[in-house]
């Protein structure tokens, strides 16, 4: 029996459109942080994410999936179950022109307990990364390093990240595409080392939706073209796919999200999943290997 969450309901496609006056759009904004948290709190549930006594690392990058995974993390912890402990935790990489202010001003206007991490691992990338080649897959290792450390130093019980629902569809696709697996970022996951436990909030979210929250929640957004703005080229390549297909036919991808929670071994090819050999068996003898079906073509040869 499967233990997926069911699939999330078609409302839960984007509902964003136009305001026409400051109240509409008042009207618009509340309905969706009400959806979001809704979504959010959901997710969080059906995932076990938060428990009681939690001290979790909220990531803050300073764009807006990270600022909203805030804000919604802090309404929901007003009302919820359990206790939890929220801290924003940036990294400042040292990128020239990084605006070291914004995200210590914001957070201290909202009361919220914060570190600033400085590691220079602009200038490691710089020097490794040869002129013109992409820079974000070694960044990406080097600050999940820096906040993997960070975690274990301080007694962090979670580490929560701002990945959406479009990034689990576009990572899918990028693994299927250009690693011949069948895999995407988890919901919630155990790092490989076994230190932490990394949860996803935002994993029923959609990005249109967190565009038009973070819009109306007027949120100091840092750019993100500190470094030429090296989005990896893959990942906008599956991006284009992924905004053709919704824009010939609306709802493509909320459809491709809730089949990843209903994956169905049998009806795939992978024999660790599946006893494919204990199908239909008759009787109770060994059925030959691969040796043995391939022993007979091997003496032709």
């Amino acid at each position: 029996m499967s233990l997926a969450p069911p699939p999330l309901p078609a409302d839960a496609a984007p509902i964003v459109a136009a305001a026409a006056t400051p109240a509409r759009a008042r009207h618009e904004q509340a309905r969706l942080g009400k959806r979001l948290r809704h979504l959010v709190g959901r997710t969080i549930a059906d995932y076990g994410m938060i428990e009681d006594g939690d001290k979790v690392m909220v990531c803050l990058s300073g764009g807006k999936d990270s600022y909203t995974l805030l804000d919604l993390l802090l309404q929901l912890r007003a009302k919820a179950p359990v206790r939890f402990e929220l801290v924003a935790v940036n990294l400042d990489q040292k990128q020239p022109g990084f605006p070291a202010h914004v995200l210590p001003d914001y957070l201290r206007s909202l009361d919220v307990p914060f570190t600033i991490l400085e590691q220079d691992t602009y200038s490691v990338v710089q020097r490794v990364i040869p002129e013109g080649k992409t820079m974000c897959s070694l960044c990406s290792r080097l600050r999940r390093g820096a906040l993997y450390a960070h975690a274990q130093r301080e007694g962090f019980s979670k580490i929560a990240l701002g990945h959406h629902r479009d990034d689990l569809v576009a990572t899918f696709f990028l693994n299927l595409f250009h690693h011949g697996k069948l895999a995407t970022m988890p919901p919630k996951l155990r790092s490989d080392d076994g230190k932490h436990v990394v949860i996803r909030p935002l994993a029923r979210v959609a990005e249109a939706d967190i565009v038009a929250y973070a819009d109306g929640k007027g949120f100091p957004i840092i750019p993100c073209n500190l470094c030429g703005s090296q989005e990896n080229l893959q990942r906008k390549q599956i991006k284009r796919m992924l905004d053709d297909w919704e824009r010939q036919t609306p709802g493509r991808i909320q459809q491709i999200a809730n089949a990843l929670t209903d994956v169905r071994p049998a009806q795939l090819a992978d024999p660790t999943l599946f006893d494919f050999l204990a199908l239909a068996r008759r009787g109770d003898a060994p059925l030959p290997d691969a040796h043995a079906w391939l022993a007979g073509e091997a003496r032709e040869s």
